[in-house]
């Protein structure tokens, strides 16, 4: 496993390192203390699951406020996604930036999502499926988003997003 530095300061990819045989492959998702000694968190609580039956199909751009902040591990298991973050936090020096790229089930890259970060998907092609995990429960009161066409970000989505819903239609523009 290789932790892949990104352009946001405490967002990580993660790179299998597979080894194979005539059996197939075996690779390293996650390391508590591979984790430990970049300073992430590794303490997940959730394991979450979701289909996005249609190419096109937005979910985002979500976080969550203290005291229920979370750290997310993405990885597309079925299908191809371009995942995104962007950087919510207060004094980081990458605020209000983002940073893309595409999951999918061959590559099987991983993002690490940190606290204080939104993030999102655009399902790339239809039955497009995702599983992560996350350090804290969903907690309604604490969620937030940010509108994922926003023009202060610009985030740059490699196709059109055509399905979405009622609540990430509402979410309002950036402010820092």
């Amino acid at each position: 496993m290789r932790l892949i530095d990104t352009p946001i300061t405490g967002a990580w990819l993660v790179a299998p390192d597979a080894r194979t045989d005539e059996r197939g492959f075996f690779a390293r998702l996650w390391s508590r203390d591979e984790y430990a000694e970049k300073g992430l968190r590794g303490d997940f609580i959730n394991c979450n699951n979701s289909l996005s039956n249609l190419k096109g199909t937005l979910r985002g751009l979500h976080y969550q406020v203290a005291p229920h902040e979370e750290v997310k591990l993405v990885r597309c298991v079925r299908g191809r996604l371009f995942d995104v973050l962007v950087d919510m936090r207060a004094g980081s020096a990458t605020r209000g930036r983002w940073f893309g790229t595409e999951l999918n089930a061959e590559n099987r890259m991983l993002m690490y999502v940190p606290e204080g970060c939104a993030h999102g998907y655009l399902s790339l092609e239809d039955n497009c499926e995702v599983v992560y995990f996350s350090t804290a429960p969903y907690a309604a009161q604490a969620e937030r988003g940010v509108r994922w066409n926003d023009p202060s970000i610009g985030i740059a989505w490699p196709i059109e997003p055509t399905v979405f819903s009622a609540k990430d239609r509402l979410w309002a523009d950036l402010s820092l």
